[in-house]
């Protein structure tokens, strides 16, 4: 409950605050908490995943363009009641779709039911790895990764091109070099 309560803390210190900096920082902050919460729940590589790409890329990302754009946002222009309305509306369907949910750790939940016991059981006889987990991401669910690390690679080639185009988009400082040439 104390990272639950931390995280709407830092959400609504994001949503809240002008300086884009502090919201980066907010972010990563967020996304460290995060992290702690899949640690919290047994999932240490969504945790690892999270901390490395929420907290770590994702920050220097944003960092970076900080240095390339204005450090303040600018005050907005219409009302945010709409989309506090939307916002609100959508958090209470969430909810709503969580009250059919079976209580939280139980073993003999439907989750605990379907595929876990058989990947326990036969993942090393019909992958030969010796990890599950590793047999999980790699064989089992082989595309699924492959398709996640597409994303993020495609994600990344995206930044890059962005930033490369804001560099080239100053022609004044090119004629100089070349002037000075």
């Amino acid at each position: 409950m104390v990272l639950l309560t931390l995280m709407a803390a830092i959400t609504i210190g994001v949503v809240r605050i002008r300086n884009l900096f502090g919201v980066v920082v907010l972010s990563a902050i967020y996304s460290f908490l995060m992290a702690s919460i899949m640690v919290v729940l047994d999932a240490v590589d969504v945790a690892m995943t999270e901390a490395a790409i929420g907290a770590g890329i994702s920050t220097v990302l944003m960092l970076g363009v900080l240095h390339l754009t204005k450090t303040r946002e600018s005050e907005p222009v219409h009302s945010q009641i709409p989309a506090l309305l939307i916002a609100t509306v959508t958090a209470g369907f969430l909810v709503f779709g969580t009250l059919d949910l079976p209580p939280f750790g139980k073993a003999d939940n439907p989750v605990h039911k379907n595929v876990a016991n058989r990947y326990l059981e036969k993942s090393i006889e019909e992958t030969t790895v010796p990890n599950v987990v590793t047999s999980v991401l790699a064989s089992y669910r082989g595309y699924d990764t492959l398709g996640e690390t597409a994303v993020v690679f495609t994600a990344g080639i995206g930044v890059l091109l962005l930033l490369r185009g804001r560099r080239r988009s100053k022609p004044g400082k090119l004629q100089d070099r070349q002037n000075e040439a």
